[in-house]
């Protein structure tokens, strides 16, 4: 299949092209279900899923049985008064069940929220309760979380009747879904209503609300279809967790979107599992974050014992991408691995492009997507000139693939004038391309992660044995950069190796097991200003410096 040249399509790019490809009307009505199912179904022996699970088992859904399971899930909704509007959250890894949840929840016009297993109590906790969230999907390896969730909404439990655990749920599952129909007439929202609920790491407070409206569909394909280059014939994974936007957006919604098959892997990351799932589903089109090639790439001695790998194409998010990987990449699988840009609130808006022609620059998160307008803004919000350095705004004015309406709950505004800013600082390299030079604030991009260090702070702080603690990114070569903490301990304690262990195990059981600070370091005072306020730049100084040392 020939590509054409990005200049050539962005002239002419119009968003009434992308909306031909949809069944339902932006104006009139849609449901999400039907776009990234049910019009897929026709073809019965068209397969949307194939999965493997934790134990070895594998198997495959078609969107055929996906539509008739999602139409049980969507009655079981119906059944507890579940519906329109109302926020649906799964804590699942990537297993069928997942899948069949959020096609259930989008189908009875709810809005699906995520909940990334590694996430505690804590974190749970304030997700559901900010969301008023009326139900929550688990399984039996999670469901002790659920022990210290106050205010814990309505249960469903991934489990049959004779499981240990099947008495303390609400609900169980498989049988609750036996008993509904396999028919459900689809609820339709509008353009500018919910579907997904997302929360996104900040660097004060807690996480902020993004509720993504159905209109988001249109950059969703756009985005797959010319940046990530999917195909009818792909075999397409993103390794990235359905917990978390690009998992979600574009390992769930996207590919389904398009028609095409999408690939779980519930084991958790290591280099043999990779390469052998590579091998074993003949991926063609692989998209995942740096800190995976990364490690790939430092077990290059493994990919001799996994012949038959044979990927098209690769696509990379989360944090810039090394010039070396790209370089091992080709050479190891003669394929070209593409750096993408994006963030929870807006999707991916910038790219180098598979199925469209470019120059491409070592280093660079690529061009503007057709349907928005990518600037630099220096501190007075004036658009900076090519070679110039700013911040990375969206001119939502000449952005009409546009779709993030500000935090749910009004917790910040990111706007100035027509501006959504980024709070990321690039280089303008001209005509839509840009270069990522880092962040304006604190936020950690930990191997594909964005971690807010108000969140680790305070569940530092939490601990009985911290009076204070900063936690800022230390450079790291695998995974960009880790979480590392400066901690004031009461004089009661000794800042030792026993307490060092003792805080992470807090942290990991608290929030998640990517947030936790890899390295505590304890000191007697946290630099500050005369107001008082902890001045993480010299920390980050500190922490880069050591990193360049090699400590």
């Amino acid at each position: 299949m020939d590509t054409i040249s990005y200049d050539e399509f962005a002239s002419t790019f119009s968003v009434a092209s992308i909306l031909q490809n949809f069944q339902g009307d932006f104006n009139e009505g849609l449901n999400v279900c039907v776009e990234i199912c049910d019009r897929h179904a026709e073809d019965e022996s068209r397969v949307a899923l194939r999965y493997e699970r934790v134990d070895g088992s594998s198997g495959e859904l078609t969107f055929a049985e996906l539509k008739r399971r999602s139409a049980q899930f969507a009655g079981f909704l119906t059944s507890r008064g579940i519906g329109k509007g109302d926020r649906v959250a799964c804590l699942l890894t990537r297993t069928p069940e997942l899948l069949i949840c959020v096609l259930g929840a989008l189908r009875a016009g709810a809005v699906y929220q995520p909940l990334f297993t590694a996430f505690g109590p804590g974190a749970i906790e304030y997700r559901v309760g900010q969301a008023g969230t009326r139900l929550i999907v688990t399984n039996p390896e999670q469901w002790p979380k659920l022990a210290d969730v106050a205010n814990l909404p309505e249960t469903l439990l991934v489990a049959n009747t004779d499981h240990e655990l099947a008495a303390e749920a609400d609900h169980l599952f498989w049988p609750v879904l036996e008993q509904q129909s396999g028919e459900f007439e689809p609820v339709l929202i509008g353009a500018d209503d919910p579907f997904l609920q997302m929360f996104t790491s900040g660097t004060t407070g807690k996480s902020k609300g993004v509720a993504v409206p159905a209109k988001a569909l249109a950059a969703f394909w756009m985005y797959m279809r010319y940046a990530v280059g999917l195909r009818q014939d792909d075999n397409f994974w993103n390794v990235a967790d359905p917990g978390w936007a690009y998992g979600l957006y574009y390992a769930v919604v996207g590919p389904l979107l398009l028609g095409c098959t999408t690939h779980f892997n519930e084991a958790g990351f290591t280099a043999d599992n990779t390469l052998e799932f590579l091998r074993k589903y003949r991926i063609t089109n692989l998209a995942a974050a740096p800190t995976a090639y990364r490690l790939l790439m430092a077990n290059d001695h493994l990919v001799a014992d996994y012949p038959g790998i044979d990927l098209r194409v690769a696509s990379s998010a989360g944090e810039p991408l090394n010039p070396e990987v790209i370089s091992w990449v080709k050479k190891r699988f003669d394929c070209v691995v593409c750096d993408h840009y994006g963030q929870t609130e807006t999707g991916m808006t910038s790219a180098n492009f598979h199925e469209l022609d470019h120059p491409h620059r070592d280093a660079s998160m690529g061009y503007q997507i057709p349907g928005y307008r990518l600037v630099a803004l220096d501190a007075g919000f004036n658009e900076v000139a090519v070679g110039e350095t700013g911040e990375l705004a969206i001119d939502i004015e000449n952005s009409p693939l546009y779709f993030f309406p500000g935090y749910t709950w009004g917790e910040k505004s990111p706007f100035h004038g027509k501006y959504y800013l980024t709070g990321d600082i690039v280089i303008n390299n001209g005509d839509g391309a840009h270069s990522y030079t880092g962040r304006d604030d604190d936020i950690i991009a930990s191997a594909g992660y964005r971690i807010g260090p108000a969140e680790v702070e305070s569940s530092l702080l939490e601990h009985d044995a911290v009076i204070e603690s900063a936690v800022v990114g230390k450079p790291d070569a695998k995974r960009g950069a880790i979480v590392k903490a400066y901690v004031v301990t009461r004089p009661e304690y000794d800042g030792d190796e026993q307490l060092v262990e003792k805080l992470q195990q807090h942290v990991r059981q608290r929030l998640s097991t990517h947030s936790f600070p890899r390295e505590i370091e304890f000191v007697d005072e946290l630099p500050k200003t005369s107001s008082g306020k902890i001045q993480r730049f010299l920390l980050r100084k500190q922490a880069e410096e050591e990193a360049e040392q090699g400590a």
